[in-house]
């Protein structure tokens, strides 16, 4: 399986450095142009996938709907295995103030948010839906719209990197994963769209397999 993962669009709350998680909020006036340019990004490369999976929060169903009308997919697959991390009572908390009163904040990714949960536990739900969709869909190529943090766990994971090193990496609402999947593990990983901080950061090069990927980090 092909699993072509992107960030929804952009909210007011994250144009605001504020906590969203598991809220939702309206999207920026400009919240097209960077599905445009997704978008263009697929239709130069001939990327034609067969369903789209969503997270069950707004902002990610209304931009998996976004391309599915684009190519005339009826059926929007959306599950709460792909949320965002749930902050619980961090939500609409600005950035700052997290940073400054709650230090495990992207340090631990097994401290539990007051409410809600870890990042380990978010990346372990999200992780196991896709390798289960992987088995399931071997030959097609599907869509993924997730969020920042679901992102890092797949990278993290799929590219056997410590998630704790890897919390705060930017995903850009241009990102444009390329997971290549035989059975349920990951084979290959590129980025199509404006970089992650993973290669920004120099943690890892793309358009390579996973191994080459792997001795880069090691190096």
């Amino acid at each position: 399986m092909r699993a072509i993962v992107v960030r929804h669009y952009k909210t007011l709350i994250n144009a605001s450095g504020h906590i969203l998680g598991w809220g939702d909020a309206p999207r920026v006036l400009e919240w097209e142009r960077d599905l445009a340019y997704v978008n263009s990004v697929l239709d130069e490369r001939n990327i034609r996938f067969g369903a789209v999976y969503t997270s069950y929060l707004e902002r990610a169903r209304q931009t998996g709907m976004f391309f599915a009308r684009k190519r005339g997919i009826h059926l929007l697959h959306d599950t709460m295995n792909l949320n965002e991390i749930n902050y619980g009572e961090l939500y609409r908390k600005s950035k700052l103030w997290v940073e400054q009163n709650i230090p495990q904040h992207k340090q631990d990714p097994d401290f539990v948010y007051p409410g809600g949960e870890s990042f380990s536990q978010m990346q372990s739900r999200s992780v196991s839906f896709l390798k289960s969709v992987a088995c399931k869909r071997q030959d097609e190529t599907i869509l993924v719209v997730a969020h920042a943090g679901v992102i890092r766990g797949f990278v993290s994971h799929f590219l056997g990197l410590p998630f704790a090193e890897h919390l705060k990496h930017k995903i850009t609402h241009r990102y444009i994963g390329d997971f290549l999947f035989e059975g349920d593990q990951c084979v290959h990983y590129d980025e199509l769209g404006e970089p992650s901080g993973f290669v920004q950061d120099k943690v890892i090069s793309v358009s390579m397999g996973i191994p080459a990927v792997l001795g880069a980090f090691q190096a």
